[in-house]
């Protein structure tokens, strides 16, 4: 089946329950909260009072409206609809400066768009760290005909916490010399953890604190109750600002049957790799025996630890209330094995009746990400250019012609042959702009995702790296350095995984292929919140020529140039 024909099949069946689609409506308010979200309290970003924000649950077809009101009185919020294509409505994506301004404290921004696939979603601030601050939910859009089949189903959505506030954590990355913020000092699983204590202290010679909590703690753990001899689907998101996780079920085997939105061809593990911006959906089989409790681990990965694992309990339901789990939480894989996280991605292939990617790509863009300084600053750089998004949103300058903007220039596509990436950069000097890479609509481009050394020391770190707009298809892993021309022979062009999240390794490349099949701008970045923030994204317009012809909102561009080229013109 061709790439036209499955999506066509995919449209089709959408538009059969789309012929009576419901309208999921919302009204939603963010504003700060004071909050204990690991037992200590802090200040977070909340939606209608609640951390993490509401879980939107829709089917396939369904258009979605959501009444953002920012309550916040001195910064501007957007949402990003993490996993929606937002097929023609780009300026609903929610990135800020590229596909929309800020929303300004006190105003109202209506987002209106269509959940065109099935999957398990999430959506997250992004405009500055906000993610970081907790602004983030689970997104659920169901299929009008599951093929998979199970008894139950709950959410994880997994993140970690600092105690240092977001501002504070912007301004120490900006400042020269950057001070870095540190591991987090908690995980967390659906908004609850513990710091300074753990649930599993009395089964430990650690001399660790056993946690206590009250009936109403915002940081209580939430118990998932099973029955025996059932199928439970665990929808699993990772928000995360900067914490590769691993998750595991005392106990219990995992079925991985969906990632990112995109059925995979099943496969049973004892535990799962998780990345900042990836999702999954496993099965879980519960025993036969009624009365056992069992720790649920989440802990860090990629990164020496120094954060304690976040634990919550799978109970089933005859189990007395008072009973503990009797036998102590999953051991986190060792962080720096990457040859075991590799070996897990390694394990996906798309599942039956997905189009394969097309034999050949028309564009190839080589992305080599490194580590730099601009003027005593560190910074992040893909390919020397630290990304710099302005106050005038991408779609906007491209819609209404503003052509004089230097940021419409596209930066290197290549790698640079004699670049050493097992050490520091000879020359560690980068430079800031606003580039983008343009794309004709229609043709299929390869991105080859090329690892690096950072500044000092022997040290390359794992990097997601998150499409918007597409999902697209992971043809292969490769350790050093790119070979154009050798290394495509081991692309995986028959069964790939569709994806919209993928892992860098360290010193290591990946090769991704997507379609450009639908206009607009999208940000393609790395999704660890400080890596974004010091530089480490580019930006695709994909089909300038329609772009220009959209019909985007004005309430979109009130900023910029765009808000002046409306005033001119008598709309604003």
């Amino acid at each position: 089946m061709s790439v036209i024909v499955w999506w066509l099949v995919t449209v089709v069946l959408v538009a059969v329950h789309s012929a009576s689609a419901r309208v999921v409506e919302l009204d939603w308010e963010v504003e700060y909260k004071f909050w204990w979200p690991d037992c200590k309290e802090g200040i977070v970003m909340a939606i209608n009072g609640q951390f993490p924000g509401p879980t939107i649950d829709a089917v396939a077809g369904d258009i979605v409206i959501i009444h953002l009101t920012n309550k916040l009185s001195t910064e501007g919020v957007v949402i990003h609809w993490h996993g929606i294509r937002q097929r023609g409505t780009p300026w609903s994506d929610g990135a800020a400066g590229v596909t929309q301004c800020p929303i300004n404290p006190g105003e109202t921004f209506t987002y209106n768009f269509t959940v065109d696939k099935p999957g398990t979603h999430f959506y997250h601030g992004h405009y500055g760290m906000q993610r970081s601050a907790g602004l983030y939910g689970m997104m659920i859009v169901r299929s009008p005909k599951e093929k998979l089949r199970y008894d139950g189903e709950f959410n994880l959505l997994l993140s970690d916490w600092w105690h240092q506030s977001t501002h504070s954590q912007e301004l120490a990355l900006s400042s020269s010399p950057m001070r870095w913020i540190g591991e987090p000092q908690s995980l967390l699983i659906n908004g609850r953890g513990q710091f300074n204590c753990s649930q599993a202290a009395y089964l430990s010679n650690e001399g660790k604190r056993q946690c206590t909590f009250r009936k109403n703690d915002q940081c209580a753990p939430e118990t998932l109750r099973v029955r025996p001899n059932k199928v439970y689907r665990l929808r699993i998101a990772s928000t995360t600002a900067l914490a590769s996780l691993n998750l595991a079920v005392e106990g219990h085997k995992l079925e991985v049957v969906e990632a990112d939105g995109n059925y995979v061809k099943p496969f049973t593990v004892d535990d799962i790799d998780i990345y900042s911006g990836e999702t999954y959906s496993v099965l879980l089989r519960t025993h036969s025996f009624p009365t056992k409790k069992h720790f649920i681990s989440v802990g860090v990965r990629g990164r020496k630890p120094n954060t304690t694992q976040a634990l919550t309990v799978l109970s089933y339901i005859d189990a007395p209330e008072s009973a503990r789990p009797s036998l102590p939480p999953p051991v986190t894989p060792r962080w720096d094995d990457y040859n075991r996280s590799i070996s897990f991605s390694n394990k996906f292939f798309a599942a039956k009746g997905y189009p394969p990617p097309p034999e050949k790509s028309d564009e190839q863009l080589y992305l080599l990400n490194t580590q730099n300084l601009i003027d005593g600053h560190t910074k992040w750089a893909i390919n020397n250019v630290s990304l710099s998004v302005t106050a005038t949103p991408y779609i906007g300058a491209i819609r209404y012609g503003l052509n004089t903007l230097s940021y419409l220039k596209s930066p290197a596509k290549e790698l640079v042959k004699s670049y050493d990436i097992t050490k520091p950069p000879v020359n560690p000097t980068t430079t800031k702009s606003s580039g983008i890479y343009k794309f004709p609509m229609g043709i299929v481009v390869d991105v080859i995702l090329q690892n690096a050394n950072v500044l000092k020391g022997k040290i390359s770190e794992i990097h997601p790296w998150h499409l918007h707009g597409h999902d697209f298809w992971v043809l292969g892993y490769g350790d050093g350095k790119f070979r154009p021309g050798v290394d495509e022979k081991k692309y995986n062009l028959k069964n790939p995984p569709l994806r919209n999240t993928v892992a860098l390794y360290p010193f290591g490349w990946t090769a991704l292929r997507f379609v450009t099949d639908n206009p607009g701008v999208w940000f393609f970045h790395c999704h660890i919140e400080p890596h974004l923030h010091m530089g480490m994204g580019v930006v695709f317009a994909e089909g300038v020529d329609r772009i220009a012809k959209m019909d985007i909102p004005d309430e979109v561009l009130g900023c910029g140039l765009t808000r002046k080229w409306l005033m001119n013109q008598g709309r604003h």
